[in-house]
């Protein structure tokens, strides 16, 4: 199986996931998807790969549908959720990181099989995770600020705020993320072709999930009684 089924195969899966961790938890299930995509992107980011005969790296299908997520949150719920999810993602990559670190120091028992692949993979995380929780914190405050922003002057274009907002920061993104975690560590040729294939990958993840967000909105998710009070409450603040 080529590398391009595998990565739709994959971008397929990742949007049914995060559907379903909506549609059975609500807005817990978004916080809880935020989690695993910033662990899981920042491992999956480790991997190189040849895709539509680019140079890149793994990950940017999981970590654009973090901002998905918190697109999902500022529609259904509030601003404030959306900044929550940021905040737990933040949070999430650091604590893992941190906690894995600290389990690289432990002797391995003669038996063990795991120790030098683990190393292998949390040992150069911490270079990687700090790239990604500068790079992630600023540009999914920028997401949902300019999502906000493309509402309160469209409000009916749920397409053009969803589109703009994520294109937009996962622009910022990949140019911070990629100097951050690769200069002076692969080459400017390589880092180039991972920049340019980073950035396409991404927008076309963000244009591919357009009618994900148009089915959010339609799904019940399993908090809905809360989602509806809190938009009456918002409606009710916005009209005084």
């Amino acid at each position: 199986m080529t590398n391009a089924i595998l990565w739709f195969i994959l971008l397929i899966v990742n949007f049914l996931l995060i559907m379903l961790c909506y549609k059975l938890f609500g807005k817990a299930g978004l916080f809880s998807w935020i989690a695993i995509s910033t662990i899981l992107a920042n491992i999956q980011v480790l991997k190189t790969v040849e895709l539509f005969g680019i140079v890149m790296t793994l990950g940017n299908i999981v970590h654009a549908t973090s901002f998905l997520a918190t697109d999902i949150l500022s529609e259904q719920y509030s601003k404030e959720d959306a900044n929550k999810g940021v905040n737990i993602g933040v949070f999430s990559l650091l604590a893992s990181t941190l906690v894995m670190n600290i389990c690289l120091y432990f002797v391995p028992h003669e038996t063990d099989i795991a120790d030098a692949a683990l190393k292998q993979i949390f040992s150069i995380m911490p270079r990687i995770a700090l790239s990604s929780v500068i790079s992630y914190a600023l540009t999914q405050k920028l997401d949902v600020w300019l999502f906000h922003k493309i509402k309160d002057k469209y409000p009916k274009q749920l397409w053009l705020r969803n589109n703009v907002a994520t294109i937009t920061s996962q622009l910022v993104d990949a140019v911070l993320f990629n100097l951050m975690a690769f200069a002076g560590v692969l080459p400017w040729n390589i880092i180039w072709q991972i920049f340019i294939s980073t950035f396409i990958l991404k927008a076309v993840v963000a244009l591919f999930d357009t009618p994900v967000i148009y089915w959010a909105v339609k799904i019940t998710p399993a908090d809905n009684e809360e989602r509806l009070i809190l938009q009456a409450h918002r409606k009710t603040a916005d009209s005084d």
